[in-house]
């Protein structure tokens, strides 16, 4: 495997390895986005920025373990928290989820037109828009 652009692959092409490492954190996202509790929470927060006592009121479980479940989500980079007094409010960082899965498809070689291999990306992001609006 190519470790650059070097080659028939159109030169500044990234590699797996080079992708890989831009994207060192997609174990922590993944293992965030393993949970349905966290699934539900960036769920909740898409629709607007909430406390953490609002998303706590969502699920049956207790407030440290939402709290463990809101430090997952924040130290994948998933979640955004803002503390104003005693009120901490969250907010999803929706480009780090898209990234992530992005990035993600390209490891797989999604998103990658044919006799385009050493182009990283192809029409994914058209791709992956049409995926965004489907949802």
């Amino acid at each position: 495997m190519s470790t650059g652009g070097e080659g028939g692959g159109g030169g500044g092409g990234l590699t797996i390895f080079r992708y890989l490492a831009k994207y060192r954190g997609m174990d922590s996202v993944f293992k965030a986005l393993s949970d349905p509790t966290r699934r539900r929470v960036l769920q909740l927060l898409r629709q607007r920025p909430m406390s953490a006592g609002e998303l706590s009121e969502h699920f049956p479980v207790s407030k440290p373990t939402m709290s463990a479940h809101f430090a997952v989500l924040a130290g994948a980079g998933l979640i955004a928290a803002e503390k104003t007094g005693r009120t901490i409010t969250y907010r999803l960082k929706m480009s780090v989820v898209e990234d992530a899965l992005l990035g993600f498809a390209h490891t797989l070689g999604w998103g990658k037109k044919k006799g385009a291999e050493g182009k990283a990306g192809g029409n994914s992001g058209n791709r992956w828009r049409a995926i965004k609006k489907e949802a």
